[in-house]
């Protein structure tokens, strides 16, 4: 059980499994040469040493091969996606055919609402918790505005109770009693980028789908982090990004998840190209 001291501390970093894990990321250190205590994973993950190898064998293949290296690099550049997509379907607990490797975050989290949210003259508004990531908040609210919502009618705030810091299930449950028959989509983050908090994915699922609503969840906070077993949750889709605990890096690609009960769906609106 959790203790709070420095004893309780130091006995938890003797008995980690991955401690050793630590000598394969670089840690930045003061004026004084000394590694910092890195607490910002969650704004931009560590590099891992390997990771120079790995861009200088692609800037090899670049030099060497031109366009050519498109198909036939060492790692060829136009199937990259086919080489990443079952290792990260582990990580968010999805089958392969359910995730792709592409963009960034908010670009897919915008390519997920060409899709997913649908309004109606009844059915059309959003529910976000009340400290979404800013980005998140923003995407969405634009969205409402492009099919002529105003945000104030069409954004429904999920929120903590007065003097606390956490949303409570039963508040989103009475939030659905309440107005489910205009909403048309949940739109949750997987793990709370202010609180940490971690949402039970699963019932909210299933909650939005009994009030005929589609559910989303945003993973940035929690991908590398906390494993959100996506399928199982039954959510129509999830967005994330990998440079904050998959330490990809800055400018790095994001992820993006379907269910697979939408995969052949030709109905299902959705913008095509490459």
């Amino acid at each position: 059980m959790f203790q709070n001291s420095l004893e309780y501390a130091k006995k938890q970093d003797a008995e980690d499994a991955l401690a050793s894990f630590r000598n394969k990321f670089h840690i930045p250190k003061n004026a004084s040469g000394e590694e910092l205590i890195y607490f910002c994973g969650n704004s931009l993950g560590l590099q891992p040493k390997i990771t120079s190898e790995y861009i200088k064998e692609e800037l090899t293949d670049w030099a060497n091969l031109g366009v050519e290296g498109h198909v036939e690099g060492k790692h060829p550049w136009l199937p990259y996606h086919e080489f990443l997509t079952e290792n990260m379907a582990k990580i968010v607990g999805a089958k392969p055919s359910e995730v792709v490797v592409m963009n960034t975050l908010t670009t897919n989290l915008h390519l997920m609402m060409v899709s997913f949210y649908q309004p109606t003259k009844t059915k059309y508004k959003i529910v976000v918790e009340s400290d979404a990531f800013p980005s998140d908040k923003y995407a969405v609210e634009s969205q409402l505005k492009f099919h002529g919502v105003n945000p104030k009618d069409g954004l429904i705030l999920w929120k903590p109770r007065k003097g606390e810091e956490l949303c409570r299930f039963e508040d989103l449950e009475e939030i659905m009693k309440n107005h489910g028959n205009e909403i048309a989509l949940l739109m949750i983050g997987s793990t709370n980028y202010y609180t940490g908090q971690s949402f039970p994915l699963k019932k909210i699922t299933e909650l939005g789908h009994k009030y005929n609503c589609m559910v989303g969840f945003d993973l940035a906070h929690g991908a590398g982090n906390i494993q959100p077993n996506l399928h199982e949750t039954g959510a129509d889709f999830a967005v994330w990004c990998t440079y904050k605990y998959l330490n990809s890096g800055p400018g790095s690609l994001g992820g993006c998840f379907v269910h697979e009960r939408h995969a052949n769906n030709e109905n299902l609106n959705r913008f095509a190209g490459w």
